[in-house]
């Protein structure tokens, strides 16, 4: 008999889901700053008799009425594949119960999932199932092999311009802020207000390094990361003017990849394609694209199919209305 069980403790969760190869938005201290910012963090463990079988991190956002709440697994859950289909019921059940949720949404950190009864594949994706996901066990010489070459020149180039290390200050934190806002009022995308990035460094700590390119004294790019025992993934990254004239993003980002490399992670994970100029560069670093599974849902609520197909115009309104603070 399969049962769904509240974690309380962050060592025993974390210890988990490290030693099965879990993804870093599954660690404790990601849940930690999600619950600082509107939604509600649960773990929970999936026993078969006393044997833990799977583990769950699902985040709870409220809903206007009439739909309640949403309930989310980013790059999970983790599941024995013989159980996959009873630990999923168990979870959709008990979001269900507790939380009267219009849907279980799931992201599952696998390139090939098959969706038990009564789920369905879902467009309203949060995470992007593209992405550039590079096996760091290879050597380095192969990683270069694979890059396109004017990635490769790239890389040189800006390697002789700028000097990269891992930052811990908070005051550095805040001139990757200030570089962050300069790029996302260049490309056009929206972002959280500073205290949650400064959220995500004190509670992520050693599992969310951040690197940094200088021009002299002045940091001209940052890429900041999530990291698991096995996986890398970026999470967030920006130049200024002059970082682009460097091109700093290619040194940088190839430090990033040599770290994890050093540190003994298999995976570094460029954090989802989007179009345009970003996913052009991202593709650059290597000839083939990972399409991961996908998004899935498991309907709770007759209201399943308005919130599904109003999901999309919902974040499109309040993209606009962002842009007009």
């Amino acid at each position: 008999m399969i049962e769904i069980q509240r974690c309380s403790d962050k060592d025993v969760w974390d210890e988990y889901v490290l030693e099965h190869g879990g993804h870093p938005l599954q660690l404790w201290a990601w849940g930690q700053v999600k619950a600082g910012h509107g939604w509600i963090a649960e773990r929970v463990f999936a026993y078969d008799d006393e044997e833990i079988i799977g583990a769950a991190q699902i985040l709870i956002r409220k809903l206007p009425a009439p739909f309640r709440t949403f309930a989310y697994i980013p790059r999970g859950p983790l599941f024995d594949d013989g159980h996959k289909d009873t630990i999923l019921d168990r979870l959709a059940t008990l979001v269900k119960r507790d939380h009267h949720s219009v849907a279980l949404s799931i992201e599952p950190d696998l390139l090939r999932f098959e969706k038990p009864e009564g789920w369905v594949h879902s467009t309203n994706k949060i995470l992007s199932a593209e992405t550039i996901l590079l096996d760091v066990t290879q050597s380095e010489s192969d990683l270069l092999a694979n890059m396109a070459k004017k990635t490769r020149q790239y890389i040189r180039k800006s390697g002789a311009d700028v000097k990269i290390r891992q930052i811990k200050k908070r005051e550095e934190i805040e001139q990757c802020l200030a570089i962050y806002r300069q790029t996302a009022a260049r490309a056009g995308f929206n972002l959280h207000n500073d205290q949650y990035y400064l959220d995500v460094f004190q509670q992520m700590q050693d599992y969310s390094p951040i690197f940094a390119a200088f021009d002299g004294e002045q940091m001209v790019a940052f890429l900041w990361l999530a990291i698991s025992e096995t996986t890398a993934y970026e999470l967030y990254g920006g130049m200024n003017d002059q970082g682009q004239e460097l091109r700093a993003n290619y040194a940088l980002k190839w430090h990033a990849i040599k770290k994890v490399k050093e540190w003994g992670l298999s995976h570094y994970d460029f954090g989802g394609l989007v179009a345009g100029g970003v996913s052009n560069f991202k593709q650059g670093w290597s000839a083939e694209i990972t399409t991961l599974a996908g998004t899935y849902d498991k309907p709770l609520s007759p209201l399943y199919t308005l919130w599904s197909k109003g999901l999309p115009f919902a974040k499109k309104t309040l993209q606009t209305m962002r842009r007009k603070k």
